[in-house]
């Protein structure tokens, strides 16, 4: 995998085009206080075609003094980001609830949430919006009108959000990354050796498993790695199973 880099202005025409279109759905439905990340787990902030986030120049946020995309911690306190981690459905907040189109373990669990976690949000939608290789991005669409009904509007627009989430977070994803070298596709034998890999087994004994000798387990293991484009055991068991090879849980 390439690493990250800054975005191409060409690419950014596009993440610009999207993310206006983002900014008028919040408008129009009366949530226009916007929050956006492609990836949860990174401290960059998206950016437009000038080079500064997105969030300084066309999001706006209900306390101006909150700069969420500048805050390390901010995905770690805030529960709606939390929930992003829970489920790759959009759900939405009111009443001082998170909730969504069923009934759900991870909304009940989470319970009623304390207003003074929330930054000021009483009412929001949030759509997750989940990536290759295990990247989440989110954006989340809020208000702190506590009227506004988000749950007619989630009821029959949900999908438009979901929709928009996923076309903003994916085209900034592929504008940052450039070209990937996971696009090779593994064997069958590297995945049977990789999903014994991820189950806790030795080389020699995946030999054993599946019958062929133990320098062809490496083998296989080294192609693998090479065509995800990492290094080592755990990181090739890891990217293969982000990119659904092997599933969250190893076993052949």
């Amino acid at each position: 995998m390439s690493a990250e880099r800054a975005p191409a202005a060409a690419d950014l025409e596009l993440v610009e085009r999207l993310a206006r279109e983002i900014d008028a759905l919040g408008r129009e439905v009366g949530l226009p206080f916007i929050a956006v990340s492609a990836d949860i787990s990174s401290p960059r902030p998206m950016v437009g075609m000038d080079g500064q986030p997105l969030a300084e120049t066309l999001f706006r946020w209900i306390d101006p003094t909150l700069e969420y995309w500048r805050d390390r911690a901010f995905a770690l306190r805030a529960p709606f980001v939390f929930a992003t981690r829970l489920t790759s459905e959009p759900f939405f907040f009111q009443d001082g609830r998170l909730q969504t189109w069923r009934r759900t373990g991870w909304t009940q669990a989470m319970g009623a949430i304390d207003p003074g976690d929330m930054f000021g949000v009483a009412t929001a939608i949030v759509a997750p919006a989940y990536q290759p290789r295990g990247v989440i991005g989110a954006v989340v669409w809020a208000s702190p009108d506590a009227d506004v009904d988000v749950a007619e509007i989630f009821a029959t627009r949900a999908g438009e959000f979901h929709l928009l989430a996923l076309r903003l977070t994916g085209a900034y994803q592929e504008a940052a990354l450039g070209q990937r070298r996971d696009m090779a596709r593994l064997t069958r034998r590297e995945i049977q050796c990789l999903k014994w890999a991820a189950a806790g087994k030795t080389d020699g004994e995946i030999a054993a498993i599946v019958q062929i000798a133990t320098p062809t387990v490496r083998f296989h293991m080294i192609n693998a790695a090479d065509k995800l484009g990492v290094a080592g055991r755990s990181q090739t068991v890891h990217r293969a199973a982000t990119l659904g090879y092997i599933g969250a849980v190893g076993g052949a």
